[in-house]
């Protein structure tokens, strides 16, 4: 940092504009450096440097991706459910009954592979708490995860980390981990993604927003101490991009206490609960530069803070470090005098360390103090909001044309029904499309009791409401390799499965929200996979009427100059009346028949079955018809809502035999199938187009069903019914249901399940 002897105040500041500070090492561009000194009229203290540094960096101000994003403004369809949209902490949705339900997902992809476990850790740490600062209880969590190659001797070390740290966090805050998803692709190798999705729910009276009102209103920060752990942590590690020349861009990685986080939601709630919160914000990434700044630049005046008042675990932390310090387990909340000794007591109620350390005031500034010494005074609004905004460079890969141009038509298929089968079962218990129980068995699903539908069902399902059955349900996708062939069409896609998968249990789809994982915005190429992924999300969340509530950006996913596939995740809440009426994927009864819903189309391009068979990628994505996505949903909700249906899959990676595979196996029912007439038998099963589901409808509801699918214009097609304890495709091949289990369970086990990597 900047010599502070004498104490880099203001004052020595103003009188030394000549000092050499380490902008450059913090991450700051000379341009940036400049436009501080122009701000404030001299140049920064060490202190101001820290704060506009990390407030700065990609991962904070969005500098490279907020000119992209306006689109999910721009573009937002009208929605009477969206009650708190894109600019705070997490979205909130109305979902009837008096009930609002936040939901957000973010990115700990950094500090997950340089410390898995506690990047994973605190990266649901820290998304919990984003949830409890709207004012709502956290009821679940979910976790959509990419790693490398999954022979890679790397990848194991990995795994055990995230896994262990996303089950033992939210094992520990006693919050079910209901979905998400496990890829592995070579892409990932040095930069796996992981995501962290938690949802909340509260009545409409109860939302609380981040902001600083009310001159003499006590600034209170509370929960665990700092200490020098993740100091420019997420925020400076996620502006970079790895690079083993330089060990700087990998700082420490914060360390999670979540029974200090449990006490730290119970006693927030009970203050909520007793209205004595005007404002409150999480400390994440920046720490208390991130939460004094946007504190105070959304309030109507100005904020004055004693930093020496800050508890400390390390008394040797100058006031730079305080300020960047990404210590967990923390907020700060903003409360009248006259509530302050009563917010104290519920803290020490709870054995949360709660400590005054300032004020708002009338002003229009920032003022922070260390030892009776002014080492802060800006406006806070340009560390919060106002910081640079880029439009960088963009352009079409050049690679692009000759990928798209490698169609999957040259690939060989499989000619017999041998083959079919051979296929059949490589595809089931390859790495992507096996069985994830090894791993999700290491989550608790069913805490707290309301738990509907956990994996590896469509969607998480969850019951608000005892009395009445109402629930909500989510879903997260993502497909790297679509977004690689086509990142416009790669982001609707995304958002048409996790559409999809949630209408397929019977809720009906509300709202979005997204994280979007990308190589470095300083690649042109890069930089344009970004922009028409942006593009192809707002578009399609205006045709399917589900508004984008918040969301997170990850850029600088690459090791050196390679990039990870481009990854757009998207997760989508729905709402169902009574969760006793929702639909599961099993194939539980014998004689019911099996509908496929859509067109089958011969569309492989970026499919499992040109990974698993051919190690092939190339040619375009599934066509995105999303008029026919919209149906679908219709027609799954009003059968699930009806009684017509008793089980429901949607088609997506894999196709229709992954589906059929995993239906069967979930109910331990097998399914006789034919072919329909003119369709190769090879396209009907591993076709990836979309708008599609399989179905299971009672005899009884068969009449029914069908002139519902006739009259609103959606193909069914019946192609089997449920029966026996095989998966036979008639004509071609038969499984055992054993044999098939074997292969769709073995997988995940051999490969992480005997060997522990610390």
């Amino acid at each position: 940092m900047s010599p502070r002897t004498p104490l880099d105040t203001v004052k020595h500041a103003a009188a030394t504009p000549d000092v050499q500070q380490p902008f450059r090492e913090l991450g700051m561009t000379e341009d940036e450096y400049r436009r501080v000194r122009s701000i404030l009229g001299r140049r920064p203290t060490g202190s101001e440097l820290a704060m506009y540094s990390v407030m700065w960096s990609e991962h904070c101000s969005y500098k490279s991706s907020k000119v992209h994003l306006k689109q999910f403004g721009d573009k937002a369809p009208a929605s009477d459910a969206l009650l708190v949209g894109i600019g705070e902490q997490a979205g909130v949705v109305d979902v009837g009954q008096g009930y609002a339900v936040t939901f957000k997902v973010e990115s700990h992809n950094h500090p997950s592979y340089v410390e898995p476990y506690q990047g994973a850790a605190t990266g649901i740490g820290g998304i919990v708490r984003d949830i409890i600062a709207m004012g709502a209880r956290p009821v679940a969590v979910m976790d959509p995860l990419r790693f490398g190659a999954a022979d890679h001797p790397d990848t194991a070390r990995v795994v055990h980390g995230v896994v262990a740290g996303i089950g033992g966090y939210g094992n520990c805050l006693g919050l079910p981990n209901i979905g998400g998803e496990v890829v592995f692709d070579p892409c990932y190798q040095g930069n796996p993604l992981v995501n962290a999705l938690c949802v909340g729910v509260m009545r409409h009276e109860d939302i609380h927003l981040a902001k600083a009102s009310g001159a003499g209103n006590k600034v209170i920060l509370y929960g665990a101490r700092t200490g020098g752990d993740g100091i420019g942590g997420a925020s400076i590690l996620a502006s970079e991009t790895f690079d083993s020349d330089k060990p700087s861009k990998r700082p420490a990685v914060q360390v999670g206490d979540p029974f200090q986080e449990k006490l730290l939601i119970e006693c927030t709630l009970e203050a909520f609960a007793e209205k004595l919160v005007v404002g409150i914000q999480d400390l994440g990434a920046a720490g208390l530069s991130c939460a004094t700044s946007e504190l105070a630049s959304n309030g109507t005046g100005g904020m004055r803070v004693d930093l020496s008042t800050v508890p400390l675990r390390d008394h040797t932390l100058s006031p730079e470090e305080i300020l960047m310090s990404e210590s967990q387990e923390r907020m700060c909340a903003v409360v009248t005098p006259e509530n302050a000794e009563r917010f104290l007591a519920i803290c020490e109620k709870w054995d949360v360390t709660a400590t005054v350390i300032g004020e708002v005031t009338d002003g229009e500034r920032l003022e922070i103090y260390w030892h009776g010494e002014l080492i802060v005074d800006v406006p806070p609004r340009t560390v919060a909001h106002d910081g640079p905004v880029y439009h960088r460079p963009m352009a079409r890969p050049g690679w692009l044309d000759a990928l798209q141009a490698d169609t999957p038509d040259r690939l060989a298929r499989p000619r017999t029904g041998d083959e079919l089968r051979e296929q059949v079962l490589a595809l089931v218990s390859s790495p992507n499309q096996a069985d994830k129980s090894w791993i999700t068995s290491q989550y608790d699903k069913y805490v707290l009791g309301n738990t509907v539908l956990a994996q590896p069902e469509d969607s998480g399902m969850l019951r608000i409401d005892e009395e009445t059955g109402l629930g909500v349900a989510l879903a997260t996708d993502g497909n790297g390799r679509y977004a690689k062939l086509d990142p416009y069409a790669g982001a609707q896609l995304a958002l048409a499965e996790a559409y999809r998968n949630v209408a397929a249990t019977g809720a009906r789809p509300l709202a979005v929200t997204d994280c979007l994982n990308f190589p470095s915005p300083e690649d042109p190429a890069g930089m344009w996979q970004f922009a028409e992924a942006c593009r192809g999300l707002a578009d399609a969340c205006r045709t399917l009427g589900t508004p984008v509530a918040g969301g997170n950006v990850s850029l600088y996913n690459q090791t050196g100059d390679v990039g990870i596939h481009p990854t757009p995740v998207v997760g989508v809440l729905g709402v169902i009346d009574d969760v006793a009426r929702r639909t599961p994927m099993a194939f539980a009864e014998d004689g019911q028949m099996i509908y496929l819903l859509g067109d089958t189309r011969e569309e492989f391009g970026g499919s499992a079955w040109t990974d698993v068979v051919h190690g092939h990628l190339g040619g375009l994505p599934p066509a995105v018809d999303l008029e026919r996505e919209r149906l679908l949903a219709e027609i799954l909700i009003n059968a699930s809502r009806d009684g017509m249906i008793d089980a429901a899959h949607d088609l997506s990676d894999g196709g229709l035999v992954q589906a059929l595979v995993e239906s069967c196996l979930k109910g331990g029912r097998g399914a006789r199938i034919v072919v329909p007439d003119g369709l190769p038998a090879f396209t009907f099963l591993f076709s990836e187009s979309t708008g599609r589901a399989v179905v299971a409808v009672p005899r009884s509801e068969e009449v029914r069903f069908t002139g519902m699918c006739e009259a609103r214009g959606m193909p069914a097609t019946r192609i089997g019914v449920i029966d026996g304890d095989s998966l036979d495709v008639q004509g071609e091949f038969s499984l055992p249901l054993t044999e098939l289990r074997e292969a769709h369970t073995r997988t995940i086990p051999a490969l992480f399940g005997h060997t522990r990597h610390a």
